[in-house]
């Protein structure tokens, strides 16, 4: 009797996930999340650009010019339409993050809080009117 090797399958592995930000200038754009909120350029593409993508630490956001508007006049801002979600691990840390972003001068859409499901996190409104959450734990 032959015995036959059982193959071993494994499962795929998601290993991260990149938001896509609607945006009217690619440079702009950039410059706001390198300059207010620590982020580098990871690439830009096309000339003129079209498409790029911002990092800082694991968090990746691509940034895609589009010519008309996306959204509907302030929907965004009235539904809490969020556009990113990035996060941090602890509690000291979403603390310094907004700090940080504050000193850097970047406008909120709404501040550092406590939510009731136990998460603190603060809403960055960035140029184009996208909404992008921190999050981290309350404690």
């Amino acid at each position: 009797m032959k015995t036959q090797a059982r193959r071993a399958t494994t499962q795929p592995v998601l290993s991260g996930t990149e938001a896509q930000l609607y945006v009217a200038d690619i440079k702009a754009s950039c410059d706001f999340f390198t300059s207010k909120l620590g982020f580098a350029v990871d690439f830009v593409y096309g000339d003129p650009p079209f498409y790029g993508m911002v990092k800082r630490d694991r968090a990746r956001l691509c940034v895609h010019r589009v010519c008309e508007p996306v959204f509907v006049g302030d929907i965004r801002k009235r539904e809490n339409l969020l556009s990113a979600s990035i996060t941090v691990d602890t509690a000291a840390e979403i603390k310094q993050l907004f700090l940080e972003f504050q000193s850097a001068g970047a406008t909120f859409h709404q501040v550092l809080k406590k939510e009731p499901w136990g998460a603190r996190n603060f809403i960055v409104l960035d140029p184009d009117g996208n909404l992008i959450l921190f999050a981290g734990p309350a404690d």
